[in-house]
């Protein structure tokens, strides 16, 4: 029956099939199946969303909007320009730093491939880029998005695995500047290969107005991060405290916001945080399920079965889930994956946190990779070349991708170090 119910998962997601009716619809065959009283879908359902951590996922969306539909893009590539521009290959540089403050901002890889590709792909085009590396170094580096706080990934991960959001959140900072860094030092070398172009270096006069105009557009994630660590306000009141800073920012400081203007951003947002609601609480009555069948316990034995070393297990388990990036959505991978997978990484004796981290950094691949890859069909339209000649081209920026994968799996460092300082 726990066969029959994957096997229906799974082809129900194929069909297209939204995640969270997919996994609602599984669990109540397996349910019927197994003579359980149906009063166990509303008792679960009900408790999956009965939560104030929740309530951070909404937050973090409408303050990402705000600052997004106030303008803030072209002030963070400003930014990023006089820290990184004047150096080889310049612009793709920009690019990859631009994606760590977007990154603080939207924490969506789709969303830093939209905001920042539509500027910066044919900014790259017009300097002598090629479009095909153009598009890709975009795509490679909205990889950084899901990660550095406000990071909607590890929120969603945090509700599922019951682990606490605020160090989920904190844990991202160190494993964002590993894979900016990977990225950037590969960058400089085959922009030297390639002769890309040196961008114009920037006057003192250029460079204090791009401080001035860009330092209040970051600012938000420092709050963010801030605020949290010292104890000043949970991450829900961090998502709050994020909303007022970003209507400031857009209604007051940059005067782009209006009420007609804030109403549609609230609209949207409200319709983007229902699905993501429905998800998580579909996903804790699939949660149930999963536990009740002892498919942990199941999945725990089959691994040790192959090894009985904890490092060649979490590799094996990076890999599954790198594979079914290829063809499911992250936040579906996270929904199926997370009450599997949590037991069996905690029985090894691996930290959660750290898991966590590399959980949604993984299934974020996903997104950057055919066939599925959303963030690939995105840059191949506002470059304006074949999907294959993207894809092609993103073979490369594979390798520092792999690096980062490598470094945050074997090296928990990165994503503990910060929540075990700061956050006992």
């Amino acid at each position: 029956m726990v066969a029959l119910m994957f096997v229906l998962l799974a082809g129900l997601t194929i069909l297209g099939m939204p995640i969270a009716f997919a996994t609602g619809i599984s669990s109540l065959v397996y349910l019927i199946y197994m003579g359980i009283p149906l009063s166990v879908v509303s008792q679960n359902v009900v408790s999956g969303i009965d939560s104030f951590t929740i309530f951070a996922i909404p937050f973090f969306y409408l303050a990402g909007e705000l600052m997004n539909f106030s303008g803030v893009t072209e002030r963070i590539i400003s930014l990023a320009k006089v820290l990184v521009g004047h150096i080889r290959g310049g612009l793709a540089q920009v690019n990859i730093v631009a994606s760590v403050f977007f990154a603080g901002i939207s924490g969506s890889a789709t969303a830093d491939t939209a905001a920042l590709g539509s500027i910066l792909i044919p900014a790259m085009k017009k300097d002598g880029y090629d479009a095909e590396f153009s598009a890709a170094i975009t795509v490679a580096s909205s990889m950084i998005g899901p990660i550095i706080p406000p990071s909607i990934g590890l929120v969603l991960y945090g509700v599922l695995a019951q682990q606490s959001v605020g160090k989920l959140l904190v844990a991202g900072i160190l494993p964002g500047f590993v894979i900016a860094i990977s990225q950037m030092v590969f960058t400089h070398y085959y922009s030297i290969k390639r002769n890309y172009p040196v961008t114009e270096k920037v006057t003192r006069k250029e460079s204090k107005d791009a401080l001035i105009r860009g330092i209040p557009a970051i600012a938000m994630p420092i709050i963010i991060v801030l605020g949290i660590l010292s104890g000043v306000f949970t991450p829900t009141e961090a998502a709050a405290v994020a909303v007022l800073y970003g209507f400031i920012m857009g209604a007051v400081v940059y005067k782009e916001i209006d009420t007609r203007g804030a109403w549609n951003l609230i609209l949207g947002v409200s319709l983007r945080s229902i699905k993501v609601l429905l998800i998580i609480a579909f996903a804790s009555m699939f949660s149930w399920v999963v536990t009740r069948a002892q498919i942990p316990a199941k999945v725990l034995t089959f691994l040790l079965d192959l090894s009985t070393n904890k490092h060649i297990i979490l590799g094996l388990i990076t890999l599954f889930i790198f594979m079914m990036g290829l063809f499911m959505i992250p936040s579906a991978i996270q929904v199926v994956l997370t009450p599997i997978l949590v037991p069996v990484i905690m029985k090894l004796g691996i930290d959660p946190i750290h898991f966590g981290v590399l959980l949604v950094f993984t299934t974020g691949i996903g997104s950057i990779t055919p066939p599925v890859g959303i963030c690939l069909s995105l840059a191949s339209e506002i470059a304006e070349i074949p999907y294959d000649r993207l894809v092609k081209a993103m073979i490369p920026l594979y390798i520092p991708m792999f690096v980062a994968v490598l470094l945050i799996a074997y090296i928990p460092w990165f994503s503990t170090f910060i929540p075990n300082l700061f956050l006992k």
